[in-house]
C-alpha cells in the first residue's frame, strides 16, 4: 500500500509540475505578444527547472518561446550578439529534442528563424573580424555552424578564427571535428557578372551560372578552384600541439593525416614544416626530397618549398626552388615576387653594419664597399620586380617596391616612366 501511495504522489507531482510549466508558457507568450521580449525571458528563465521532466511537447514550446524572445531582443538591439546567439541555441535545442521525440510541431516555425539567424551570425562574424574581435566572431561562425552542419566552411571559419583570438583549446576542439569529418575544403566556385549592377555574382553550379549567361543577364563567366584545406587544418593542429609543448601529440597528428590521405601532397609539406619548426633539420631535408621525387613539376609545390626553404634561412635552397618555378612556369607571380622578398631581407643586415661604422679613411672604405653591396642587392631583384609588375600592373605593393628601388639607384628615368603609369 505504501508503494501505491508514493506512485500516486509521484503521478500528481509531476502534473502539478506540467501545470505550472504551462502557465508560465503561457504568461510568457502573452508578454511577447505584448512587446516585452524581456519579462518574457525572466519568466521562462524563472521556469526552467521546470523543463526538467516535462513532456517533450511542452518542452519544444518552452524552447520556442524562449528562442522567440532571444531573437526579439537581438532585433530590439537589446545585447544583439549575445541575445542571437542564446536564441540560436534555443532553436538548436528545440530542433534536436522533437527529433528525438519524432514530432515536429514547432520545428517548422523554427527552421524559418534559423535561416535568418544564420545569416545575421555568419555576417556579423564576418564585421566582427574586420574589427578585431575575433573570439566573437568565432563564436558567431560556430554557432552558425552547428544551426546546419552540412556547412562545414562555418566550422572551418569558426576554427580559424579561433587561432586569431588565440583561443587555442577551442580552435583545436573545433579542428579535431573538421578531422573527424575528413573535412578537405576543397570545391570549385562559380561566377559571372550581373550586368545590371557591374557585380561579380556567386552561383552554385556550373549549369546555373551557365543559364543566366545564355539569358543575357551575366557576362564573364570564370571559375574559381578552391585547394584543399586538410594541409592546413593538420598543420594547425600541430601547431597548436607545439604551442602546448606536445611534440609527441603534433607529430602523431600529421603522420596520421598523411596515412589517411596519401595522395594530398599539402600535408607532406605540413610533416616538413613540423620538423622544421623542432629543429629535426635531418628528418626536414628527407621529406622535402620525397615531396620533389613524388611531384617534381608542381609549380605549387615546389613553390611552397621555397617557401618553407626561406624560414628555414636556406636562402640558397630557396632561390633554388624559387628559379625552378619560374622555369616552369613563367607566369607565377608569387616566384618573382618571393624572390625579389627574399632578396630585399638582407638590405637590413647591410644597413646595420654601415650605421655602426665611424668617420675614420678605413672605416669610410667599408662603407663604400656595404653601399656597393646594398646596390648590387637592388639590382638583383630588378628583373624579378619588373615581371611581377608586367604581370600584374595592379599590384601597388610590388610597384611601390621596384619604384623605392629605382629611387635607390637614382634610376631617375626608369622612376618616372613607371610612376607615370600609376
Amino acid at each position: 500500500m505504501k508503494s501505491r501511495y508514493v506512485i500516486i504522489a509521484s503521478a500528481l507531482f509531476l502534473s502539478v509540475t506540467s501545470f505550472a510549466q504551462k502557465n508560465e508558457i503561457k504568461a510568457a507568450e502573452k508578454a511577447l505578444k505584448g512587446g516585452n521580449a524581456e519579462e518574457a525571458i525572466t519568466i521562462l528563465t524563472g521556469a526552467e527547472y521546470l523543463t526538467t521532466n516535462a513532456p517533450d511537447a511542452e518542452k519544444a514550446q518552452f524552447l520556442f518561446v524562449k528562442g522567440n524572445a532571444y531573437l526579439e531582443l537581438s532585433k530590439k538591439n537589446v545585447d544583439a550578439d549575445k541575445n542571437l546567439i542564446l536564441a540560436a541555441k534555443a532553436y538548436q535545442d528545440l530542433i534536436a529534442a522533437e527529433q528525438a521525440s519524432g514530432k515536429a510541431k514547432y520545428s517548422t516555425q523554427a527552421l524559418a528563424s534559423v535561416a535568418e539567424i544564420k545569416g545575421k551570425l555568419v555576417n556579423g562574424a564576418i564585421e566582427d573580424t574586420k574589427q578585431k574581435r575575433d573570439a566573437l566572431g568565432a563564436e558567431k561562425l560556430y554557432q552558425a555552424y552547428l544551426l546546419e552542419k552540412k556547412d562545414t566552411i562555418n566550422l572551418y571559419y569558426a576554427a580559424s578564427t579561433y587561432v586569431n583570438a588565440k583561443d587555442y583549446d577551442q580552435a583545436l576542439k573545433l579542428y579535431e571535428e573538421l578531422k573527424n569529418l575528413n573535412y578537405s575544403g576543397k570545391a570549385t566556385y562559380y561566377y559571372a557578372v550581373n550586368k545590371v549592377n557591374g557585380q561579380e555574382d556567386f552561383f552554385a553550379t556550373a549549369a546555373d551560372r551557365d543559364k543566366m549567361v545564355k539569358m543575357g543577364t551575366h557576362e564573364k563567366p570564370r571559375n574559381e578552384k578552391i585547394e584543399s584545406k586538410r594541409g592546413e587544418i593538420y598543420k594547425n593542429i600541430a601547431l597548436i600541439y607545439i604551442q602546448q609543448g606536445k611534440i609527441a601529440e603534433a607529430k602523431k597528428a600529421v603522420s596520421d593525416a598523411r596515412k589517411a590521405n596519401p595522395t594530398d601532397s599539402s600535408l607532406l609539406l605540413t610533416e616538413a614544416n613540423l620538423y622544421l619548426e623542432t629543429k629535426d633539420m635531418d628528418m626536414y631535408k628527407k621529406l622535402i626530397t620525397e615531396a620533389l621525387q613524388e611531384n617534381p613539376k608542381d609549380v605549387n609545390l615546389i613553390f611552397n618549398l621555397g617557401v618553407i626553404s626561406a624560414q628555414a634561412k636556406d636562402y640558397v635552397e630557396a632561390e633554388k626552388f624559387y628559379n625552378k618555378v619560374i622555369e616552369l612556369d613563367p607566369t607565377y607571380i608569387n616566384g618573382y615576387i618571393n624572390m625579389a622578398a627574399m632578396k630585399l631581407e638582407n638590405e637590413q643586415v647591410i644597413i646595420d653594419a654601415m650605421n655602426k661604422l665611424g668617420t675614420s679613411a678605413d672605416d669610410m672604405k667599408k662603407y663604400n664597399a656595404l653601399k656597393k653591396k646594398r646596390e648590387d642587392l637592388f639590382r638583383s631583384t630588378i628583373p624579378y620586380l619588373q615581371k611581377a609588375v608586367e604581370l600584374d600592373p595592379k599590384n601597388q605593393d610590388v610597384t611601390k617596391t621596384l619604384l623605392n628601388v629605382y629611387s635607390a639607384l637614382e634610376m631617375t628615368a626608369e622612376y618616372k616612366a613607371l610612376k607615370a603609369k600609376q
